[in-house]
């Protein structure tokens, strides 16, 4: 097998195409938590148009075949991804000029963004391989996280990285399939907000005259409670093994069907299976002490809660947490613990607006900490990244390549196409446990 490379064609900044506010723009109290001062990174794989095959909403085929026509007229469609997406990039930060910025602590512990203009960074670059050669980035991995995301050096880009909002590489392979290499700033977006992001890049890309999402900052209607964030959590030295699951649609209907007949509750969604089934198992061969506590957690997004404006692209999340004897949680089915999870979820509203409020005794609710009792879920499935199209069609996956190594956590990502169910990428257990937990996963997925 020969050696793959990838070989970056050009990078530097993409500025907006045209004028933007020069202003500094503050974040909310969520945005300026201390864990989220950092860059998240993602790969979004796109096999070639002729081999996707994606449904296009009825209500939108009118407007994107109008795009389609204007496209044609105006661009040369043999235009590699790389130029497309950085043209549309140009445009996109003119209705998302923060992107364009970098953060700033003028009031010490209170970050903001200055909105300067300087860009986001860019990289073109091209391998010597297909997607098919590298297996579409499946596990175990034939080219680096390095090679795809963009990670210069400080001589090519001033701005630290903990202050940079938003950097992107397209990769392009030599079947004519692409991969879009993201990182950006947990401090300005959360993954709905990066998602919605990305969708207005693909939109202006397809030749749409604006986004379909007209985005809003209004961080000054985010609530602003009097609680001081608790300090950053002491991180365990946990050797953990990485190990990936399927959950085949047919599947993850029979359970949902399964809850439903013994709950009379018509409604559970595949997340609630995958980790009901993730935390049963987990608990299960970690042979955690029967009496002591242990816990699941993930973030849910809190828009809908605090009725913030259409188009918000900051951090509205808010800790869902579950905490159980490990005796109850291994001895119950996959059936009981979604009940478990969907009563958190109930019980998640009540829980936000008494935060917003101010009625927690000052007491942080997303302090955190991290155990082997306890494991962490990323939900990836519903952002929005799925969903992107630069006008070559949605990817075949979206999502991070690597889950922390020291945290025991999972992420849920919907499963590459052609599959359909649901994926999860397992960092949660050490090398003495892994077998066990894998068999005990794998158990009823066929």
């Amino acid at each position: 097998m020969g050696v793959f490379a990838v070989t970056k064609v050009s990078e530097g900044p993409v500025r907006p195409s045209a004028d933007t506010p020069s202003e500094t723009l503050p974040l909310a109290w969520v945005d300026r938590y201390p864990t989220h001062r950092g860059l998240v990174e993602s790969v979004h794989v796109y096999g070639r148009r002729d081999d996707a095959n994606n449904a296009i909403e009825p209500a939108l085929a009118p407007v994107l075949e109008q795009a389609e026509q204007r496209r044609r007229a105006t661009t040369n469609p043999r235009k590699p991804p790389a130029a497309v997406v950085r043209g549309a990039l140009a445009d996109a930060l003119v209705h998302y000029y923060p992107f364009a910025g970098r953060i700033v602590e003028d009031v010490p512990g209170r970050p903001a963004v200055l909105c300067s203009g300087e860009g986001v960074y860019f990289v073109e670059a091209t391998t010597n391989c297909t997607l098919a050669d590298v297996n579409f980035l499946e596990r175990p991995l034939l080219l680096s996280k390095e090679q795809l995301v963009p990670c210069p050096t400080p001589e090519q880009w001033a701005v630290e990285p903990h202050n940079s909002l938003a950097m992107i590489q397209v990769t392009t392979f030599t079947c004519g399939g692409f991969v879009i290499g993201l990182r950006t700033n947990h401090a300005v977006a959360d993954g709905t907000g990066a998602a919605q992001f990305l969708n207005a890049v693909g939109d202006l890309a397809r030749g749409l005259p604006e986004p379909r999402v007209r985005p809003a900052w209004a961080r000054d209607s985010f609530p602003d409670p009097d609680i001081k964030p608790g300090p950053l959590p002491e991180l365990p030295v946990l050797p953990l093994q990485y190990i990936a699951f399927d959950f085949p649609a047919a599947y993850l209907a029979k359970l949902k069907a399964q809850y439903a007949a013994f709950t009379g509750d018509k409604f559970c969604s595949a997340f609630d299976v995958v980790i009901a089934k993730l935390w049963q198992c987990r608990t299960r061969a970690i042979a955690a002490d029967p009496g002591a506590d242990v816990k699941l957690c993930f973030f849910a997004s809190v828009r809908h809660v605090l009725k913030l404006e259409p188009g918000y692209w900051g951090n509205a999340i808010f800790p869902v947490k579950v905490t159980a004897p490990a005796e109850k949680v291994a001895a119950s089915s996959v059936v009981e613990i979604v009940g478990m999870v969907r009563e958190a979820k109930r019980r998640m509203a009540d829980e936000c607006l008494s935060w917003a409020e101010g009625r927690t005794a000052g007491r942080d609710p997303f302090q955190m900490t991290f155990n082997y009792e306890s494991v962490y879920v990323s939900d990836w499935s519903k952002l929005g990244f799925s969903d992107v199209d630069y006008g070559y069609g949605t990817p075949m996956t979206a999502g991070p390549l690597v889950n922390c190594d020291l945290i025991a956590s999972v992420i849920v990502m919907k499963a590459p196409a052609p599959l359909a169910g649901s994926r999860l990428l397992a960092s949660c257990v050490t090398s003495e446990h892994a077998d066990d937990f894998a068999r005990r996963m794998r158990e009823d997925l066929v």
